[in-house]
């Protein structure tokens, strides 16, 4: 083995140089590779920063875009839902108006139905003779309407009279005067005062009638002697099956046209008579007549508007004290008040209510045939 000594010796300066040379040669040589490795890395860390750059205003614009999306699509929502409420309301609204309408359509049912009652009862109506007594209207009632009597009650306060002239200059005259001095039997005045009758008479009436199924009006009715005798034979005839009638509950004659309502047990009698309207009812022995059979309307106020009148031909006597019976001192104010003298003239009716009672008094329809009565 060589010493140290001994090995450098036998190296040449010229070899050792060209050693370094080499060495040199591989350091540039990695130099300029690390060179260009850092030039390669400068460049891609440019590039890089370019693409970051580029990449953050990517996202920056893109989440601009984002938040203006999602305000859009939170209008667009927003929209939509009130669109959607609206719809819930118009459809709230629809149900309401089909449920209106339903129920008009139910209404118009009802009215039809009655309509078509009041129809079949208009061809069906009870016979009553009318006769033309030679007065005419002035009113066109080619409508259909119908005139009513009125029948008023008027309550009277203690201590007054009501006095009804026939005509209406004295009662005109009466009210003028106000102020009366009665003179009575011995010597004694009365002071009264003379004021209008104010009523409230009907106006307009409306009426909502239907067909009753268990009634019947029977007209046409023969003269017999007893009305219960009648009755009887009613009851009888219509109590049988065979002519289309059942059991009867109860018969009535009306008072204002002697006709008579039958009142069956059961809802399906009526009809079927109705229908059929002529029936000839055994009155006497092999003696037969023919009867007609009506519907029976039940009735009730629809609608009612009144107004206030002032009697013409009647006024109110007023602070008449209890100083006779009442049937005398009805006599003396009616021979006063009957005198021309005293601004009178002919009484149609008195009345004369005591101190401390109570009188009700009736108003009839008062026309050119048909007076007035208290």
């Amino acid at each position: 083995m060589m010493s140290s000594e001994e090995d450098f010796s036998l190296v040449s300066p010229e070899s050792e140089l060209q050693k370094i040379h080499d060495e040199i040669s591989t350091c540039k040589k990695t130099y300029e590779r690390i060179l260009n490795d850092q030039k390669i890395l400068s460049e891609s860390r440019d590039s890089n920063l370019h693409y970051a750059q580029q990449f953050d205003k990517r996202c920056a614009t893109l989440k601009a875009a984002l938040i203006a999306e999602e305000k859009r699509q939170d209008e667009s929502l927003e929209m939509e839902k009130r669109k959607v409420t609206a719809l819930l309301e118009e459809q709230q609204v629809l149900r309401t108006q089909i449920q209106t309408v339903q129920q008009d359509i139910q209404q118009l049912e009802l009215t039809n139905h009655s309509l078509r009652q009041q129809s079949d009862v208009s061809t069906a109506v009870p016979e009553r003779k009318v006769i033309f007594k030679g007065q005419i209207s002035d009113r066109d009632d080619s409508s259909g309407s119908f005139d009513i009597k009125p029948r008023i009650v008027y309550p009277m306060e203690g201590g007054t009279a009501l006095i009804t002239f026939e005509e209406e200059t004295v009662a005109q005259n009466i009210l003028k005067l106000k102020d009366h001095e009665v003179q009575l039997e011995g010597n004694v005045t009365l002071n009264v005062q003379a004021l209008p009758v104010h009523l409230m008479v009907p106006n307009y009436v409306e009426l909502d009638t239907q067909v009753c199924p268990r009634r019947v009006l029977v007209s046409n009715l023969p003269k017999m002697e007893s009305e219960d005798r009648l009755l009887d034979k009613l009851e009888l005839h219509f109590s049988k099956t065979r002519n289309g009638g059942g059991e009867v509950e109860e018969t009535d004659i009306l008072p204002d046209s002697g006709n008579v309502v039958i009142t069956f047990v059961e809802n399906n009698i009526a009809k079927g008579l109705t229908d059929k309207q002529d029936h000839e009812v055994e009155t006497e022995r092999g003696k037969r007549h023919k009867v007609k059979v009506t519907p029976f309307l039940n009735g009730k106020i629809a609608a009612l508007r009144t107004r206030e009148t002032v009697c013409q031909r009647s006024v109110l006597l007023t602070g008449i004290p209890t100083i006779m019976d009442q049937d005398s001192l009805q006599d003396q104010l009616e021979i006063h008040f009957q005198k021309t003298s005293n601004g009178g003239g002919e009484v149609d009716a008195i009345v004369y209510s005591p101190v401390g009672q109570q009188t009700l008094a009736v108003f009839d329809g008062d026309s050119p045939t048909e007076g007035q009565s208290v």
